[in-house]
């Protein structure tokens, strides 16, 4: 499974950004995706997933900003950014967990996008 992202960009503080990954095939019924994010200098940090079943998961920091959503007809997860802030700028990776009915599990990473937030 490929991974495929876009959207990102320059944008000014205050602005919105959205995000989208698209896999390049169906994938298991069973998933886990999602965005994290990686500053420079700085470790990956996760920014929120969205399990095939519908529960969410965001950094507390992001709670009120950034809203995950996903079309699993098209196998694609949506990062909605509003209200950015010069220290969201960070390359912004797509991340996919899938499970296989036998309980096999597969973790696949976008290329990443970079998104830049001016002051």
């Amino acid at each position: 499974v490929q991974l495929q992202a876009s959207g990102g960009g320059l944008v000014q503080a205050g602005g919105s950004l959205r995000l989208s990954c698209t896999a390049s095939r169906d994938i298991f019924s069973i998933n886990v995706m999602g965005w994290y994010r990686q500053a420079p200098g700085k470790q990956r940090e996760l920014v929120a997933t969205l399990t095939s079943g519908g529960s969410t998961n965001y950094a507390d920091s992001l709670k009120g900003r950034f809203t995950i959503s996903r079309d699993n007809a098209a196998n694609t997860v949506y990062l909605q950014m509003n209200s950015l802030k010069p220290e969201d700028t960070a390359v912004y990776y797509c991340n996919l967990v899938a499970t296989t009915v036998w309980g096999k599990t597969y973790t696949y990473w976008g290329q990443g996008t970079q998104v830049t937030v001016s002051s």
